[in-house]
């Protein structure tokens, strides 16, 4: 058996989670404010997905903080998992939000009330959008940079947020020119309903997660890649080649077929050049190799090739 080397220390991350925070804190003040200036269900639907962001920003800092921690007796593959988790409570935190704006927004059409002071409520939501379509632009990428799932949670909520807030923005200000209030709980509803379709992609993304799935489509082209190329020398093959992915960690387990009349040193040694040609194309590849001779029947009745 080989295997690539540990991991390097994991990177803390949660910088950005306290970033979320501020800007969740930060938004939560202007919103409030302009919902409670105002009188809009619209508005007031925005300020109540702030809230929302505040609580998953909190739970993304425990998730980060957990999943950096290394393997302990109980854990023996580390805690990334963890990151999974929050993101599925901040989907289902989404889903919550999106059922209190709907219902809010039912609520304002049975019993209407034209909003006021819609501009100066328009201008302090408007500061309040900017500032998480800023905060959400930097934990996408940075999520996406290092495979972060609790990241692009966050980063996709916020932006979520700045969708909503934009057409909520919409429907109020249509309220101030044409003075049919029916529109802003509407806006509202059609708000909450795009959040809900947001939180289910959230939650499915993390139940794959949780389930290991396998790496994406393109890594695994170039996984193959080299195998290929290590199969058309004549001394290896390969099989029940399996991967997953983990937080941002990503593993990889095969078998590698050699010639019976190998040493030991010898299959070694040429497992730990295929290893190096897999993290050479994928540095954050761990990689097991099972060694097995190619004459033994014994060593294809696991074959299970992807």
């Amino acid at each position: 058996m080989s295997s690539s080397p540990r991991y390097a220390e994991p990177v803390d991350l949660s910088k950005f989670a306290w970033l979320s925070i501020a800007a969740a804190l930060a938004t939560i003040g202007l919103k409030s404010w302009a919902a409670w200036t105002t009188g809009s269900v619209g508005l007031l639907s925005d300020a109540l997905e702030s809230l929302v962001n505040l609580v998953a920003a909190v739970v993304a800092l425990f998730a980060l903080k957990v999943s950096i921690k290394p393997p302990d007796d109980n854990h023996q593959f580390g805690h990334s998992k963890a990151e999974y988790f929050s993101a599925a409570v901040e989907g289902t935190m989404i889903f919550v939000a999106a059922m209190f704006i709907i219902y809010t927004g039912v609520e304002r059409i049975a019993n209407p009330r034209m909003p006021e002071r819609l501009g100066v409520g328009l201008a302090v939501s408007m500061v309040a959008s900017v500032i998480n379509g800023v905060v959400g632009m930097v934990l996408l990428s940075q999520g996406r940079r290092r495979r972060s799932a609790t990241l692009v949670a966050d980063g996709r909520h916020l932006l979520t947020d700045v969708v909503t807030s934009v057409a909520v923005l919409v429907g109020v200000g249509l309220v101030m020119v044409t003075g049919v209030q029916i529109l802003d709980p509407v806006v509202a509803i059609l708000a909450g309903l795009n959040i809900i379709w947001i939180g289910y992609r959230l939650v499915h993304h993390s139940v794959e997660g949780l389930m290991d799935i396998a790496l994406p489509p393109d890594v695994e082209a170039k996984i193959a890649e080299v195998l290929d190329r290590y199969r058309s020398t004549g001394d290896a093959d390969f099989h029940a080649v399996r991967t997953r992915e983990s937080g941002n960690h990503r593993f990889m387990e095969m078998h590698m077929l050699v010639p019976d009349e190998w040493t030991v040193k010898r299959g070694h040694d040429l497992a730990e050049d295929v290893i190096d040609a897999l993290v050479l194309v994928e540095p954050d590849l761990r990689v097991s190799v099972h060694l097995e001779p190619k004459s033994d029947p014994k060593s294809y009745e696991d074959i299970d090739d992807v």
